[in-house]
């Protein structure tokens, strides 16, 4: 029986210590991967592996997108064009084919109550 006990104790001790161990590993990987501040706060892996675009990168893209706009200027897509416009005498009609349309369906909602 106290054999039985001194292995107990025994695994007891050797839990404890890799307990121990484990916990020094946590931290040791932690603060490799920077998951904490120097105040101590957690921050997300996703915001420490943020990328950042260098000047010469962002003009690169800057003079891609204004030679797209060039182009599209060249083929005369812009957006200076004049929309084309329906005459006024068309907009009356049709105001006034919707009026009467409106005026028919309150005739019948009144007739119906």
């Amino acid at each position: 029986m106290s054999q039985l006990l001194h292995i107990v104790n025994q695994l007891q001790a050797q839990r404890k210590q890799v307990q121990s161990e484990l916990a020094r590993l946590d931290a040791a990987i932690g603060a490799l991967r920077g998951l904490h501040n120097s105040n101590g706060s957690r921050t997300s892996i996703v915001a420490s592996r943020r990328r950042t675009m260098s000047v010469a990168g962002r003009k690169a893209i800057s003079l891609a997108q204004k030679a797209r706009w060039a182009k599209r200027a060249v083929k005369g897509q812009t957006a200076a064009t004049k929309p084309k416009r329906m005459p006024s005498a068309a907009r009356r009609k049709i105001a006034a084919a919707q009026k009467a349309r409106w005026a028919a369906w309150k005739a019948k909602q009144k007739k119906a109550a």
